[in-house]
């Protein structure tokens, strides 16, 4: 009797633990379930927030509003009072093809005039950029870009570049008059024609005759497209850079 009341209370004891176990299996794969279905609408939820989709169109809008943002801060920087002077990375140089012009005449105890007429020509490149912005800004309205996306997922100075790389002939056609409006005003010349027409009476030299007026336009261009690639990057990595509901869209992803 009593060996039969315990294998009935061990069988009923077993059958409670199987059910018991059941249960929370199956209230474990319930609760795995609302989980995956909760973390697949939180995804879906940020996803959609996070990342509007974006259409060819407003991308190249937003890389030209970038480029024109950045115009307008750089041509401001440089054509400030030695905008182009203290800044090494801009620093016009005495030419290069008349490097040995200046070492012979330093050598001859000109080193003042020659340290005048470098002035003179990041003098020039400032004023210039003063006028540089419409010059920038129409090249960038006016440039032909085919996939937006391609340049917003490259480097982070992938806009500047396609820029230079599409635009320099137009841009320098357009800035030179500029630059050599600048030259005229900040007199360049006078600083340089005494310094040739010096060493050019030495005996035994090449004589000496570069092209001022493309000299500044390239080594100007040049500084202001570095300022401008310093401002994508900016925009790319900084949020409150991006002023415009655009560029938070467009940069924001």
């Amino acid at each position: 009797m009593k060996l039969k009341l315990f294998i009935t209370t061990l069988v009923i004891g077993v059958s409670i633990t199987l059910n018991a176990q059941s249960m929370f299996d199956k209230l474990k794969k319930q609760k795995d379930s609302l989980e995956k279905v909760a973390k697949e609408k939180l995804n879906s939820v940020v996803s959609t927030t996070a990342a509007p989709k974006l259409s060819n169109e407003e991308v190249i809008k937003g890389l030209k509003e970038a480029l024109t943002l950045g115009t307008n801060s750089s041509t401001a920087l440089a054509s400030k009072a030695d905008g182009f002077l203290k800044n090494q990375r801009l620093f016009i140089p005495w030419p290069a093809e008349a490097q040995e012009m200046k070492a012979r005449l330093i050598k001859a105890g000109l080193t003042k005039k020659v340290n005048e007429f470098e002035t003179s020509l990041n003098r020039a490149a400032e004023e210039a950029a003063l006028k540089a912005a419409p010059v920038f800004v129409d090249a960038i309205t006016n440039m032909s870009v085919a996939d937006g996306f391609a340049i917003l997922k490259g480097t982070d100075t992938a806009a500047t570049s396609y820029l230079r790389k599409t635009t320099y002939s137009p841009l320098y056609s357009k800035f030179l008059p500029v630059v050599k409006e600048a030259i005229a005003k900040v007199k360049v010349t006078s600083y340089w024609n005494p310094l040739v027409t010096t060493y050019n009476k030495l005996p035994g030299t090449k004589k000496q005759n570069p092209d001022l007026d493309a000299y500044v336009t390239n080594k100007a261009i040049a500084g202001l497209m570095t300022l401008i690639a310093d401002e994508e990057v900016n925009i790319r990595k900084n949020p409150i850079a991006r002023v415009s509901d655009l560029l938070k869209k467009v940069f924001g992803n």
